[in-house]
């Protein structure tokens, strides 16, 4: 698929306590290094690129509470912020979607010009998801590299429990065939963005 030249990266929640063990088991460990490269590619070739922090308010119960380290960004993002040749933007929430957040990510994007996004981070089956979803209902065409982010196994009702790659699956499978986004790899975004490359 081609990347506009345009598109904006939506960076979510790479949040140092998302590594504590207070989320349980995760999958996809190719995570980080697949962000990290989208974060670079979008930098050299001038792309916007938002940057979401989670800043929970759940108290002392949450690792990604304001003021504590968990709610800095990991390492490999926060010594990329501000190294792009293109617009950059940090958007704060305290919900799940990006689009609830300040400053306006819906703002910013719209005074871009820009009709693409492509969300990558943590955690699938939530933030990214409800942003895709929610990027989708407002007009946006939704890019989703589903190897470049990662989420967490899962307790719900009845009893029922799921794997964090079966809640990876079912989150890949409701957004693209509910036409909420296109759900791909990082390789095929990578190869879509050098099309538009300056």
């Amino acid at each position: 698929m081609e990347i506009a030249e345009n598109a904006a990266l939506v960076v979510i929640d790479v949040q140092k306590g998302f590594e504590e063990e207070f989320w349980g088991k995760r999958n996809n460990p190719a995570a980080e290094g697949n962000i990290a490269a989208l974060i670079d590619l979008w930098q050299e070739t001038g792309r916007p690129v938002a940057f979401v922090r989670h800043d929970s308010v759940e108290g002392s119960r949450s690792p990604l509470r304001v003021g504590y380290e968990g709610n800095e960004f990991k390492d490999f993002v926060e010594e990329r912020r501000g190294k792009g040749g293109g617009p950059e933007l940090l958007v704060t929430k305290t919900v799940n979607s990006a689009f609830y957040g300040q400053p306006s990510l819906d703002g910013w994007l719209t005074g871009l010009d820009v009709v693409q996004i492509v969300i990558v981070g943590i955690q699938t089956n939530m933030c990214n998801e409800t942003t895709a979803r929610m990027g989708g209902n407002l007009g946006y065409e939704v890019v989703f590299p589903l190897d470049a982010m990662h989420t967490f196994d899962l307790e719900g009702p009845f009893g029922w429990s799921r794997s964090a790659d079966e809640l990876s699956q079912a989150t890949a499978v409701s957004l693209h065939g509910g036409r909420f986004a296109t759900v791909v790899t990082t390789e095929e975004v990578v190869k879509g963005a050098s099309v538009g490359v300056r």
